[in-house]
Protein backbone atom coordinates (compact mmCIF):
# COMPACT_ATOMS: atom_id res chain seq x y z
CA UNK A 1 0.00 0.00 0.00
CA UNK A 2 1.17 3.63 -0.81
CA UNK A 3 0.19 6.85 0.69
CA UNK A 4 2.45 9.36 -0.38
CA UNK A 5 1.45 13.26 -0.81
CA UNK A 6 3.68 15.74 -2.45
CA UNK A 7 2.35 19.54 -2.25
CA UNK A 8 3.82 22.99 -3.45
CA UNK A 9 1.62 25.64 -2.27
CA UNK A 10 1.33 29.59 0.34
CA UNK A 11 0.57 29.30 3.83
CA UNK A 12 -2.76 30.62 4.12
CA UNK A 13 -2.02 32.09 7.61
CA UNK A 14 1.06 31.70 10.24
CA UNK A 15 1.71 28.03 11.04
CA UNK A 16 0.02 27.41 14.77
CA UNK A 17 3.07 25.92 17.33
CA UNK A 18 1.98 24.23 20.56
CA UNK A 19 3.97 21.28 22.84
CA UNK A 20 2.11 17.90 23.88
CA UNK A 21 2.46 17.39 27.57
CA UNK A 22 5.33 15.49 26.97
CA UNK A 23 6.93 18.29 25.33
CA UNK A 24 6.50 17.80 21.58
CA UNK A 25 6.12 20.59 19.16
CA UNK A 26 3.69 20.60 16.72
CA UNK A 27 2.87 23.10 13.99
CA UNK A 28 -0.43 22.75 12.42
CA UNK A 29 -0.77 25.06 9.28
CA UNK A 30 -2.36 25.27 5.69
CA UNK A 31 -1.52 25.34 2.23
CA UNK A 32 -3.05 27.11 -0.57
CA UNK A 33 -1.94 24.39 -3.57
CA UNK A 34 -3.39 25.63 -7.02
CA UNK A 35 -5.04 23.12 -9.50
CA UNK A 36 -3.70 22.74 -12.83
CA UNK A 37 -6.82 23.71 -14.70
CA UNK A 38 -8.74 27.10 -14.57
CA UNK A 39 -13.05 27.04 -14.23
CA UNK A 40 -15.27 28.31 -16.41
CA UNK A 41 -14.76 31.78 -16.11
CA UNK A 42 -10.66 31.03 -16.85
CA UNK A 43 -9.47 31.45 -12.98
CA UNK A 44 -7.36 28.95 -11.33
CA UNK A 45 -8.41 27.82 -8.11
CA UNK A 46 -7.11 26.32 -5.61
CA UNK A 47 -7.47 23.48 -2.58
CA UNK A 48 -6.53 24.29 1.17
CA UNK A 49 -4.64 21.38 2.76
CA UNK A 50 -4.51 21.11 6.23
CA UNK A 51 -0.90 20.05 7.51
CA UNK A 52 0.96 19.03 10.49
CA UNK A 53 4.53 18.28 11.20
CA UNK A 54 5.98 17.22 14.18
CA UNK A 55 9.37 18.20 16.55
CA UNK A 56 12.04 20.05 15.25
CA UNK A 57 10.77 20.44 11.96
CA UNK A 58 7.54 22.13 13.77
CA UNK A 59 9.32 24.47 15.16
CA UNK A 60 11.54 25.16 12.23
CA UNK A 61 8.17 25.74 10.22
CA UNK A 62 7.13 27.42 13.01
CA UNK A 63 9.91 30.07 12.99
CA UNK A 64 10.51 30.87 9.66
CA UNK A 65 7.35 30.23 7.52
CA UNK A 66 4.90 32.71 7.35
CA UNK A 67 0.99 33.55 6.18
CA UNK A 68 2.42 33.77 2.20
CA UNK A 69 6.14 31.35 2.24
CA UNK A 70 5.95 29.25 -0.31
CA UNK A 71 6.39 25.45 0.54
CA UNK A 72 6.94 22.15 -0.16
CA UNK A 73 5.80 19.27 2.25
CA UNK A 74 6.10 15.78 1.27
CA UNK A 75 4.62 13.19 3.61
CA UNK A 76 1.15 11.31 4.00
CA UNK A 77 -2.42 11.33 4.14
CA UNK A 78 -4.18 10.55 7.66
CA UNK A 79 -7.76 10.52 8.41
CA UNK A 80 -9.53 10.80 12.25
CA UNK A 81 -12.88 11.51 13.83
CA UNK A 82 -13.42 12.71 17.13
CA UNK A 83 -17.07 14.06 18.99
CA UNK A 84 -17.06 17.74 18.41
CA UNK A 85 -19.21 20.17 21.14
CA UNK A 86 -22.35 19.55 19.69
CA UNK A 87 -21.79 15.87 19.98
CA UNK A 88 -22.28 15.15 16.40
CA UNK A 89 -18.88 13.05 14.60
CA UNK A 90 -15.86 15.31 12.62
CA UNK A 91 -13.80 13.58 10.90
CA UNK A 92 -10.74 15.26 9.70
CA UNK A 93 -8.33 14.61 6.95
CA UNK A 94 -4.40 16.43 7.06
CA UNK A 95 -1.29 15.81 5.52
CA UNK A 96 0.90 14.14 8.23
CA UNK A 97 4.58 16.01 6.99
CA UNK A 98 7.71 13.94 6.84
CA UNK A 99 9.32 17.23 5.15
CA UNK A 100 9.01 20.25 4.84
CA UNK A 101 11.00 22.45 2.36
CA UNK A 102 11.18 25.98 2.53
CA UNK A 103 11.03 27.44 -0.90
CA UNK A 104 11.95 30.91 -1.27
CA UNK A 105 14.60 33.04 0.75
CA UNK A 106 14.08 34.83 3.37
CA UNK A 107 13.80 38.39 1.82
CA UNK A 108 11.66 37.85 -1.27
CA UNK A 109 8.58 36.17 0.88
CA UNK A 110 7.04 39.16 3.07
CA UNK A 111 8.44 42.26 4.45
CA UNK A 112 8.08 41.34 8.20
CA UNK A 113 10.57 40.56 10.57
CA UNK A 114 12.27 37.42 10.78
CA UNK A 115 14.95 35.68 13.28
CA UNK A 116 18.07 35.38 11.48
CA UNK A 117 17.61 31.66 9.91
CA UNK A 118 19.66 28.32 10.49
CA UNK A 119 20.35 25.65 8.37
CA UNK A 120 17.58 23.37 8.02
CA UNK A 121 16.67 20.32 6.01
CA UNK A 122 14.35 17.66 8.34
CA UNK A 123 15.34 14.43 7.55
CA UNK A 124 16.38 15.03 3.81
CA UNK A 125 19.66 17.27 4.86
CA UNK A 126 18.69 20.15 2.40
CA UNK A 127 19.58 23.35 3.34
CA UNK A 128 17.77 26.57 1.78
CA UNK A 129 18.94 28.99 4.91
CA UNK A 130 22.32 29.47 6.48
CA UNK A 131 23.86 32.17 8.82
CA UNK A 132 27.47 30.57 9.35
CA UNK A 133 29.87 30.80 6.06
CA UNK A 134 30.06 27.86 3.93
CA UNK A 135 29.85 24.07 5.12
CA UNK A 136 29.20 21.02 3.24
CA UNK A 137 28.10 22.03 0.04
CA UNK A 138 25.41 24.39 1.17
CA UNK A 139 25.63 28.11 -0.67
CA UNK A 140 23.91 31.19 1.14
CA UNK A 141 21.15 32.95 -0.51
CA UNK A 142 22.84 35.93 0.02
CA UNK A 143 25.75 34.57 -2.30
CA UNK A 144 25.57 34.50 -6.01
CA UNK A 145 27.95 32.65 -7.11
CA UNK A 146 27.43 33.64 -10.48
CA UNK A 147 27.26 37.62 -10.17
CA UNK A 148 30.81 38.45 -11.40
CA UNK A 149 30.40 36.29 -14.55
CA UNK A 150 28.59 38.02 -17.14
CA UNK A 151 29.54 35.56 -19.93
CA UNK A 152 28.01 31.64 -20.70
CA UNK A 153 29.19 29.27 -17.79
CA UNK A 154 31.32 26.64 -19.63
CA UNK A 155 30.63 23.12 -18.33
CA UNK A 156 32.82 20.23 -19.08
CA UNK A 157 31.37 16.51 -19.48
CA UNK A 158 33.51 15.65 -16.54
CA UNK A 159 31.61 17.68 -14.19
CA UNK A 160 28.25 16.17 -15.18
CA UNK A 161 26.69 13.67 -12.86
CA UNK A 162 25.29 11.55 -15.67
Amino acid sequence: MINRVVLVGRLTKDPELKYTPNGIAVARFTLAVNRTFSNQQGEREADFINCVVWRKQAENTANFLRKGSLAGVEGRIQTSSFDGQDGKRVFMTEVVADSVQFLEPKSSSSSQQRPQQQPYGGEQGQSYYQNQPNQQNYTRVDEDPFASNSGPIEVSDDDLPF
